[in-house]
């Protein structure tokens, strides 16, 4: 299978205010790779300075009908514009109907786990309901029990609110801030679950933080949560520069307070493995020989965490001012 694809834009629409739906389908008309709940494409965009980076885009299936992500005709994607950003899904916001894309074809990080014995609880945040979209339809057309607890700032802005009613009626529970006065409360959230139930969480990384540190005070086995960020977890408050030294070349580099190190590696020519960029595929490790780092992923444990010897270097920092990596 090549490992690109190129597609046009069939249609496009504004869901709300912020997010944008785009329908592509291949250009040659073929048939288009199938795909599995969860899954995404990755899409070359264009930046403001008119170079190119790749975003990722989850497929969303609202259908029940047997084999319909099988071979499609065409994809759904969903796109919220974020003003703040380098500018991607500004870029996507301008497409209209005729124009072309590059994309490769699906892949998941995110499946829906295997049937057990209690309800597949999925738990949206905003633009993170994309994904949990054909987990939901794939729940019903299994008959599976499935719970949808989708959560947003108001209604207006929260996507396929009709369409999920439509699915799962009572099976949906709509969470806007503005309505309850607060965020989700991840605790009663997961008091509420079955013992027996799994979650599958997406959304913005205070939420997920929220029912990690929730399932980890409970007791939860780690296996029964399942998630996926549906950003790059952005720079944070305090952030500073700091040295890194390749032990490998002898090499040393400083890394602004602005870009990651993975970012800063490889604009200075180094060929580091990574995928996510999220801090969850764990890919992107590499060993720490000197430095006590500022672990910010969501793969390595408590323990791996405190003994500092790996570091997740999408977006892991130095908590001092110096790191010396096996690089």
């Amino acid at each position: 299978m090549s490992s690109k694809l190129e597609v046009q834009v069939v249609a496009s629409r504004m869901l709300n205010p912020l997010i944008c739906a785009l329908t592509l389908r291949a250009t040659d008309g073929a048939a288009l790779p199938g795909f599995s709940a969860g899954a995404h494409v990755r899409v070359s965009v264009t930046l403001p300075d008119g170079t190119t980076d790749w975003r990722h885009y989850s497929l969303i299936d609202l259908g029940t009908g047997a084999g319909a992500t099988e071979a499609p005709a065409r994809y759904t994607i969903a796109v919220r514009r974020e003003d703040e950003g380098r500018g991607g899904s500004r870029y996507m916001h301008t497409l209209r109907e005729g124009d072309t894309l590059s994309i490769e074809p699906p892949r998941n990080d995110f499946p829906l786990a295997g049937v057990p014995a209690g309800r597949a609880v999925l738990v949206a945040g905003g633009i993170g309901v994309t994904p949990l979209t054909g987990m939901a339809a794939a729940c019903r057309a299994q008959g599976r029990p499935v719970r949808l607890v989708y959560a947003g700032r108001s209604r207006e802005l929260m996507a396929f609110l009709p369409e999920l009613q439509a699915l799962l009626g009572d099976d949906l529970v709509v969470h806007a801030d503005a309505e309850q006065g607060a965020p989700l409360d991840a605790g009663a959230l997961l008091d509420a679950c079955g013992a027996d139930d799994t979650l599958h969480v997406c959304g913005p990384r205070v939420m997920l933080d929220a029912v990690l540190a929730a399932a980890q005070a409970r007791g939860w086995a780690p296996e029964r949560v399942r998630f996926e960020l549906f950003a790059a977890p952005a720079a944070q408050a305090g952030d500073q520069p700091f040295e890194v030294v390749l032990a490998q070349s002898g090499q040393t580099l400083t890394v602004p307070a602005d870009q990651t190190l993975l970012d800063c590696l490889v604009a200075h020519g180094c060929d580091p493995l990574f995928d996510c960029q999220r801090g969850e595929c764990g890919v992107c490790a590499v060993p720490v020989i000197e430095g006590e780092v500022d672990h910010r992923d969501h793969v390595l444990s408590a323990s791996e965490k405190a003994a500092g010897r790996v570091m997740q270097i999408c977006v892991s920092r130095a908590k001092g001012a110096r790191l010396v990596l096996d690089l």
